[in-house]
């Protein structure tokens, strides 16, 4: 990084990045309700090749407590099944030919406390990501001040800005854990 700017944006955008993760992550947690995001992103062996579910089939929920996976090509019927059951989702899918359904069980007091520290644990890796790029942005900041290309005051402001950011993307996170956590424990 040539510039302090690029580093500041090249911090954020990654910041961003780590929690457009997190909530693909939250997406792929079973909450009481059917939702597509629950399966989409499950690898299955297409033909030798690991392909996400939803670029091989159609994910729908006609039912609140139902996913109905019909795929593109009737042959990848099993590989889809078996990926589902693969990917310990605690669900099991009923195949019968023509398309996949996948019924949502009711969620135990046992299960939703199981997931909410799985959420957690989703949060923690998000912000320690975050809390790495902050670390690697200072670095390079404070390289840019030793090697001269920016002053101590510009170093101040521009950690102070790292901070900043850091902290607002810790309070999202958090604020995203928090709507998770009530979100799954809804009966």
């Amino acid at each position: 990084m040539e510039n302090l700017e690029a580093v500041l944006q090249d911090a954020a955008a990654k910041m961003d990045r780590s929690r457009v993760v997190l909530k693909e992550q939250f997406a792929g947690l079973r909450t009481g309700k059917a939702s597509p995001a629950l399966v989409e992103n499950v690898q299955v062996i297409y033909y030798g090749t690991p392909t996400r579910l939803r670029d091989i089939a159609g994910i729908s929920t006609p039912e609140a407590r139902l996913i109905v996976i019909n795929a593109y090509d009737p042959t990848a019927l099993h590989d889809i099944e078996k990926a589902i059951l693969a990917a310990n989702l605690g669900v099991t899918p009923m195949n019968d030919g023509r398309v996949i359904r996948v019924p949502i069980p009711e969620l135990s007091e046992e299960r939703r406390k199981e997931l909410v520290k799985v959420a957690r644990r989703h949060a923690e890796d998000a912000r320690i990501a975050v809390r790495n790029i902050r670390r690697d942005a200072n670095d390079l900041i404070k390289k840019l001040q030793k090697d001269g290309k920016i002053s101590e005051d510009e170093r101040d402001q521009a950690l102070n800005t790292v901070q900043h950011n850091t902290d607002g993307h810790i309070g999202k996170i958090d604020a995203d854990l928090k709507a998770k956590e009530q979100e799954v424990m809804a009966v």
